[in-house]
């Protein structure tokens, strides 16, 4: 496997294979940077199985330094944001060898003492961790660790076998040097999402454009620069791009496709999408950062149903809830209980869906995030769906929150098109919705806001926030 990768990048030779702040680097400029890196690894001390945390954004540094330690077997940690958090997190249950910070070059600093790391421990390592780790060593493969997103705590520190994930994207055939393909890094670093796009790219001869910044204006600025045929992005990112107008203000006629996922997509805000970004394919995608990203076909561009197209990815529905396996799926939590997982290996997504008779599938929203008014429950995309269709919503988040009588209450954030009053909002979202929805579904709080607050993995944050209350 390795071998091949190295085949390939030889292979691809002069082509641009990232262009990163300006500059385009060839293939054959990447392999010699890999080398590079592996080299100064090498010196440093750095063996394979060592855990290492490479901290950066896309670059053509922090890119060569994953793909260095994947030649060389190591178990490599992608942090974008390291927080003290995050770096305690890690720390404590994966005992990273080193830290690799990259941007302006390699900056490589020890952690731990040089040796085994699963032998400096001090006997505080669960012995599961231990084992998953030490799998990968006796496979001699090399391993990948995510974090989650950390918004209820610490993140839950996710465990992959980077092998595996290189050989799914080694099946796909190279592309002719007539037929290059730019994809933008719009999904982070550290994100499934993100690490999938890069390995679509570089596996096949593609170039992987690296944004400096995830803003819109940005984002459709290199879209014109580049002729962009394809766009990996979320619903949330969609929206902030319609928003703001930036598909008028940059020539983005070069894409052919808008892949979106990483949260569901309503069906109001499909159709702006649809209204602005005439001829463009649009594809729903999904995974999870246990189970990776599967390959996946829409019923069409103006649907939100879709299948699971993958023969490494199996999946069923229980009691409402997504359930998947796959050949890419994750070793373990290091740090938490494998309670997402079945008796029989089949990871709970949390995901809510229905299923129409020809096996397309519809995401309906998140199991943590149905809000429960007295027994009557109700899933936050459904009513951000009804009130998009508003002539004054630009856009809102629908989150619940405790309430003395009723368990919980249903509260909304509202940004309103042009300069309404606080009253003003709240009355016209009362009286849009009586007689569209039940009564339970009327928020009790609506919240007048400047923006809606998105993460950094461009998903909506349904927590209580805003500017200003009605």
């Amino acid at each position: 496997m390795r071998d091949e990768l190295l085949r390939r990048f030889a292979g691809f030779g002069n082509r641009t294979a990232l262009f990163d702040q300006g500059t385009g680097f060839t293939y054959e400029d990447l392999l010699n940077r890999i080398h590079h890196t592996r080299d100064r690894l090498a010196a440093h001390g750095v063996a394979p199985h060592d855990v290492v945390i490479v901290h950066g954004d896309y670059s053509v540094d922090s890119i060569a330094t994953l793909l260095a330690l994947f030649l060389n077997r190591n178990v490599v940690v992608p942090v974008v944001t390291l927080n003290a958090l995050a770096l305690d997190t890690l720390v404590e249950h994966c005992r990273p060898g080193y830290l690799v910070r990259t941007g302006t070059g390699l900056d490589i600093q020890d952690l731990q003492p040089s040796g085994d790391p699963l032998a400096r421990r001090d006997g505080q390592q669960r012995a599961g961790t231990a084992s998953m780790i030490g799998r990968l060593s006796t496979e001699d493969a090399a391993g990948l660790i995510l974090l989650s997103s950390g918004s209820t705590g610490a993140p839950k520190v996710i465990l992959h076998n980077l092998d595996a994930l290189v050989s799914e994207k080694l099946t796909k055939r190279p592309r002719r040097s007539s037929n290059a393909l730019n994809i933008l890094m719009v999904l982070m670093f550290d994100h499934i999402g993100g690490i999938n796009s890069l390995l679509s790219a570089l596996l096949v001869g593609g170039t992987a454009i690296l944004p400096r910044q995830r803003v819109p204006d940005e984002i459709c600025g290199l879209i014109e620069e580049h002729r962009i045929l394809v766009l990996p992005t979320s619903p949330t990112f969609l929206n902030l791009i319609m928003v703001g107008g930036y598909h008028r203000k940059y020539d983005l006629s070069s894409l052919r496709l808008i892949t979106y996922g990483t949260e569901p997509m309503s069906e109001e805000l499909l159709r702006r999408v649809n209204q602005n970004f005439p001829g463009v394919r649009l594809l729903q995608t999904f995974g999870t950062s246990e189970t990776g990203i599967a390959t996946t076909t829409s019923e069409s561009s103006s649907s939100t149903y879709f299948k699971i197209s993958d023969d490494s990815v199996e999946y069923r529905i229980v009691d409402g809830e997504l359930q998947l396996r796959s050949r890419t799926q994750f070793l373990g939590y290091l740090n938490s209980s494998d309670d997402a997982l079945t008796e029989d290996r089949w990871f709970r997504t949390g995901d809510l869906v229905e299923e129409t008779p020809d096996g397309y599938i519809k995401i309906k929203g998140r199991a943590k995030e149905v809000i429960n008014v007295g027994g009557e429950k109700l899933i936050p995309l459904e009513l951000e769906s009804v009130l998009l269709t508003s002539p004054l919503v630009e856009d809102c988040v629908v989150y619940g929150r405790p309430n003395a009588i009723t368990g919980q209450s249903v509260c909304v954030d509202i940004k309103p098109k042009g300069a309404l009053t606080r009253m003003a909002v709240r009355k016209h979202v009362l009286e849009f919705l009586s007689g569209r929805v039940e009564p339970f579904k009327i928020p009790s709080k609506v919240t007048v806001v400047d923006s809606i607050e998105m993460s950094a993995r461009l998903k909506k944050i349904r927590s209580r926030r805003g500017n200003s209350e009605a």
